[in-house]
Order: C-alpha cells, then structure tokens, then sequence
C-alpha cells in the first residue's frame, strides 16, 4: 500500500470534516456571500454560456479541426517573425471584443494547434482588453484621458506581456520551434478563403449576439444594438449556406433544422434567446450524426466544453462569495474594504487595485458602471486605470482554465506580470494625471 497516497487521502477528509465542522452557517454575512455565489452563477449562466461560450466552443472546433497545423504556425508558431505574430494575436483580439472567459476555448484551440507561447499569451490577453466598444465607452463615461490610457496600455500589454512569456520561457520555446520546422507541411483540406469564410461567420455571430447597449440612443453603436437580432439571423442564413456548400453536410438535416429556428423564432418573435438555443442544439444534433470533419468538429467543440466548464462554474462560485454578485449581493469580504483600500494614487493602491481586478469577474462593458461607482467614492484615478487593465483580462474562473491549458507555473507567472504592469501603469498615470 502507498501510505504516501493514503495520507493524502486522509488530510483531504479531516480538511473538509473540519471545514463542514465549524462552517459559520448561522452567520449574516456568511449566508449573504453565499447566496451571492449562486445569484453570480446564474447570472453568468442566463448571461454567458449559451450567448458567449456556446459560440466559442464551437470557433475553437473550428480551429482545432478545419484550420491547419501549418497555418497557425505560420502566423502565431514559436519561430514566426515577433512582429508578424504579435501584431496578428492582438489584431484578432481586438476583433473578436470577447470577455476574459469567452476567449478561453480560442485560446485554448490555437495553442494545441502550435501556436507559440508568447502569440498565445498576448491573444488571450488582448480579446478582452482591447475591445473597442469598452474604449469608446470608458472614453466617454470616464473621461478623455483614462479612455486614451486604457487603449494605449492594453496594447503595450498584449504585446509587453507576450514578449516577456516568451524571454522566460525562451529555451522550451527554442525546442518547440525547432520541432515545428522539422514538420510537414499540411495540406490544406479546402480553400483558404471557404475556411475563413466559415470561420468568421460564427466569430460574427459571436460577436452581435453579445452586443451591448450604448449609453445613447442613437449613432452607429445603437444601431447596430437595435438591430443585433437582424444581424445575427443575417449570418446565420450565412452559416446555413456554409454547412451545406463549405462542409457538404447532409442538406435535409440542415434544411429541416433550419425550419425548426424559423418556426421557433415566429412562436416566440419577442424572446429571440429561444431560436438561438434551438440553433445551437439542431447544429449539435447534425455534427453528432455526422461523418467525417463534422463529427470531428462536434467532438472538438465537446472536448473544450467538457475541460473549461466545470472549472469555470467552480471559479464564478468562489468568485462571487469572495467579491459579491452582479446583482449587488455583497462577497465575504466586506465592499467598504475595497472602496477605502483603492483611494488615492499610493503604489498599495494601485496594488491592491490590480489584485481586486485580476481575481473579480467583469462581463463585457460591466467594468465601467463598476468602476464608476468606485470612483464616486473615492477611487483614485491610478487605481482606476490599474483594474482597467487587469480586469477584463483576468478572473479567477479564467485562471482556472488557464492553468488547465499551459499549467500551474506558466499561469502564476502571466498573472503576476499583469498584476505588476498594471500596478506600474496606475501608479505613472495617477503620477502624471493626479
């Protein structure tokens, strides 16, 4: 018998008897924090799974089935020109404008695909700091100044961060571009442009289901909020087209599921989430009874689901017991706390401000109302900037994941240099704009 094992075994039973032993469930604040951990997950569940990782998951099957090993080498692989791959990885961050857990699976499929560390780590970070509509708002809610601060230093971060990874990381990074210039080159199963074409059609419908409302009600932004429905029915007629002409799939299942999304969508006209749902279970449904790169890609799609999911439910709960709900449920650790901890522009400040960033949860655009509340009371516009930075692009479900994907140290080290750049840029800038 290995004791060693068994001991490990023992300590995790009398850690979790202790721990269900003196559980404070007769405390107010215990109780509150806890039920902000469940209104969290179902706001993230209402908001985030079907909406935004449902899509992802299905992009990065996509990646990992119908892009070619050679293709992502070329563009993000270990010994790909530094210019060429960052520019790329943070290009297609800034269009793709997903959250910090959307961009996971993508991350995810690019890099088992070959992708270099660095390109890697400046697309993960870059999806969802460099999000245009979020500059555009923090620009006008915020101020001129911070919406031009947080645009210049999430690019300098995507790029800074990704170069650093791979200094770091430069001997394993040597030997991985070396294996990769001793592969063949893969043939590519269809045109470029009909994989592209395919591809990009549901990063489009990624990105106007998820379309959030403006502060205005009117000019481009609005419009394309009012409309987002239109538009996504739109390019789903697209991706219709891409089943059956790019993919050759079976034309009288994409046909017959195509009429349940169109009867679906008339039954329920005022609740469009209702045929979007019937969509994503008519593609599953067709993936899974088919043969070939179909089948291929639902079991992809399957694969991302089954290793991201479960850590990012485990990751929302503690993060909502920690820091609170979206609904305004207070976390165990008191709100007062935070507000007092960020005032001024003193390096702890800006620190802590980071900290807070890193491990809370912001969707898309929620960081600005958030940070403008801290503000009013009296956040300083350091701090501001430095949870700017670290928060959209980190939280704890999206270190979970991340640790599943390139491991425990990889992922302590890409926390820590964000968590220290932004520190940096908060403190410079409550310096300069003080």
């Amino acid at each position: 018998m290995n004791w060693k094992e068994e001991y490990k075994t023992l300590l995790w039973i009398v850690g979790l008897f202790l721990l269900a032993y003196f559980l404070p469930v007769q405390n107010a604040e215990f109780k509150e924090a806890l039920v902000s951990a469940f209104e969290l997950a179902k706001w993230y569940a209402q908001e985030h799974v079907l909406l935004c990782l449902v899509p992802a998951f299905f992009i990065a099957g996509v990646i990992a089935v119908f892009v070619s090993q050679s293709a992502v080498i070329k563009y993000f692989g270990a010994g790909t020109s530094k210019w060429v791959s960052y520019l790329v990885a943070s290009v297609s961050g800034t269009i793709l404008a997903v959250c910090s857990c959307t961009i996971l699976p993508l991350f995810s499929g690019i890099h088992k695909r070959g992708a270099g560390l660095g390109p890697a780590i400046a697309f993960l970070y870059s999806g969802p700091a460099i999000n245009i509509l979020a500059i555009i708002l923090t620009a006008r809610i915020l101020g001129l100044e911070l919406g031009i601060a947080r645009v210049v230093g999430a690019v300098v971060f995507a790029v800074v961060i990704g170069g650093l990874m791979h200094f770091i990381y430069r001997k394993e990074e040597s030997a991985k571009a070396a294996q990769q210039m001793a592969l063949p080159t893969e043939a590519e199963i269809r045109p470029i442009w009909q994989t592209a074409f395919h591809f990009f059609t549901l990063v489009l419908i990624l990105v106007f289901v998820n379309w959030g409302a403006p502060n205005t009600e009117s000019g481009i932004w609005y419009l394309f909020y009012e409309y987002k429905w239109l538009i996504t029915a739109g390019f789903g007629v697209l991706f219709t087209g891409s089943l059956v002409f790019i993919l050759n799939l079976n034309k009288v299942w994409v046909i017959l599921a195509s009429l349940a999304v169109l009867i679906s969508a008339i039954l329920w006209a005022g609740t469009p989430l209702i045929p979007f749902a019937v969509a994503v279970i008519a593609l599953s449904i067709i993936l899974s009874i088919s043969k070939g790169q179909g089948e291929a890609w639902m079991s992809e799609s399957w694969g991302f689901a089954k290793q991201i999911m479960p850590l990012l439910a485990v990751g929302v709960l503690i993060a909502g017991f920690l820091l609170g709900s979206q609904e305004g449920g207070r976390g165990i650790i008191p709100n007062e706390w935070i507000s007092s901890l960020v005032g001024g522009n003193s390096v702890i400040a800006n620190f802590f401000a980071s900290i807070v960033g890193a491990f809370m949860y912001f969707a898309t655009l929620t960081e600005i109302p958030i940070l403008q509340g801290l503000m009013n009371a009296g956040m300083g516009k350091g701090p501001a900037l430095a949870l700017l930075l670290a928060g959209p692009a980190l939280s704890l479900p999206n270190m979970l994941v991340i640790r599943g994907v390139i491991g425990t140290q990889k992922t302590i080290v890409y926390v820590f240099l964000v968590v220290v750049m932004a520190t940096i840029s908060g403190v410079v800038y409550g310096t300069l704009f003080a």
